[in-house]
């Protein structure tokens, strides 16, 4: 593997794509010396094959406003590789959804998957809508004419999509409705799903519970206890109320929050079911601002344009949107102590940001390893929706808890370094690549 060469193609081959780039090269720079040791993958090109998304769907959305007049966003299902099973992925709805994002996140995708041991190849999809300002029938109407495009491509042996940024219960239901008025049939062809309806237990709080569980490893392993630690995250949808919900409950204190109008610091901790469960009502009726959570509580304080990294914290866990937490920001983090980082967004961190605190030693683990708790759960819930029945939230959680001790215990075995200390974005991508190169080998040059 020439990764000079391989870089140069990449850059090359995606221009004004600096996420994929981004995203793609940090898989190559942490599996280059592995492939090396293995010339089998060279043999098969499975580098370059995997590079190549294996489908990019972009398409025209048309809808109408409450006033009757045509409205055009575009669509995209990036259906990135399905070497070890149907492809599995959120859909988005952001004004910042472009082919590249979709691309890199597809990418990333199919890495996580394989990370959690199920059956889910790598997809993502989703479209430029604004949800802001716009009303439940403009939103019904838009994820309508949405799914009448997107439903010539996915099904439940094919392409399974689940909620992301944007899209929640509400949306799936608009769009699972429009598929089952299309096609005629009631199949898990979508995940995130209400619980009358072939939902699953538990599934909101997922990448938030399974964040937590990685991190109880990352603790473990440097023989450390999450009680007593402080915390600070970002965001304020599904993944930070999920994350502030675990930590909670096991003893950590989270201090800070953040969302698009600033941060909220509460010195004596966002610790009872009534500042968390006002968390989830902001995330549904506020569009994440935070600044009313102030209003509400007198031990907090908000900060307008600010980041929750600007406070001591022994533990850190961007939860909102990729490139969340910049260089700067890892090295006031690195000044104030920290301890742990924990990407629960999607490549929450820069490449600088991730190089500083690697570079600091400090405990950093990606999102494909850390988040995967949300997929994890989605891929729950096919197999119930195949099995036709319902799993109890305790043997959800405990299948949830289960698969991130093993993605952990996989990121120890192939990122652990000679001077022991454990890099998970080595190990994460190691042990994702194994899975998908070897069914690609094994299925020939299908892909």
């Amino acid at each position: 593997m020439d990764l000079k060469k391989l870089t140069a193609d990449l850059e090359a081959k995606n221009p004004a794509q600096p996420l994929y780039i981004q995203a793609a090269k940090e898989v190559l720079e942490t599996i280059v010396d592995f492939v090396n040791e293995n010339p089998k993958y060279d043999k098969y090109a499975i580098v370059e094959r995997i590079l190549e998304p294996e489908r990019i769907i972009k398409f025209k959305v048309t809808w109408v406003d409450d006033k009757g007049n045509i409205q055009i966003n575009r669509g995209y299902r990036v259906q990135h590789n399905m070497a070890i099973g149907p492809y599995k992925g959120g859909i988005r709805f952001h004004k910042s959804v472009t082919e590249d994002t979709m691309k890199f996140l597809a990418f990333e995708q199919t890495f996580k998957n394989s990370l959690t041991t199920l059956p889910m190849g790598g997809g993502k999809g989703g479209s430029d809508f604004d949800q802001t300002g716009k009303s439940e029938g403009e939103v019904m109407r838009f994820c309508q004419a949405f799914m009448t495009e997107l439903q010539k491509y996915i099904g439940p042996e094919t392409d399974v999509p689940a909620g992301d940024i944007g899209v929640g219960g509400r949306e799936i239901g608009f769009m699972y409705g429009q598929y089952k008025r299309l096609r005629g049939e009631h199949v898990g062809v979508l995940t995130g799903k209400g619980l009358e309806w072939g939902g699953s237990l538990i599934r909101p709080e997922a990448t938030g519970f399974g964040s937590v569980y990685f991190l109880e490893g990352m603790l473990a392993a440097k023989k450390d206890k999450l009680a007593g630690k402080r915390v600070a995250l970002s965001g304020f949808g599904n993944v930070a109320w999920g994350a502030a919900l675990k930590l909670t409950e096991l003893g950590a204190k989270v201090v800070a929050i953040s969302g698009p109008d600033g941060a909220i610091v509460d010195e004596e901790g966002i610790n009872t079911p009534e500042k968390i469960n006002y968390m989830n009502e902001l995330n549904q009726t506020r569009n994440n601002v935070v600044a009313p959570f102030a209003d509400k509580f007198k031990s907090a304080k908000f900060f307008p344009g600010k980041k929750s990294w600007e406070t001591k914290v022994d533990i850190a866990m961007p939860c909102a949107i990729q490139n969340e937490l910049n260089g700067d920001d890892a090295a006031l983090l690195i000044k104030n102590g920290v301890k742990y980082v924990v990407e629960v967004s999607n490549m929450g961190c820069t490449a600088d940001a991730v190089t500083a605190l690697q570079k600091a030693k400090v405990s950093f683990a990606p999102g494909k390893a850390a988040n995967a708790g949300g997929v994890a759960t989605s891929g729950l819930e096919m197999s119930q929706n195949a099995m036709k029945l319902s799993w109890s939230a305790k043997e959800v959680d405990e299948k949830l808890n289960g698969i991130m001790n093993s993605i952990h215990a996989n990121c120890v075995k192939y990122g652990t370094e000679k001077d022991g200390y454990i890099n998970y974005v080595k190990g994460a991508n190691i042990a994702g690549f194994i899975k998908v190169a070897e069914a690609m080998i094994a299925q020939g040059v299908a892909y």
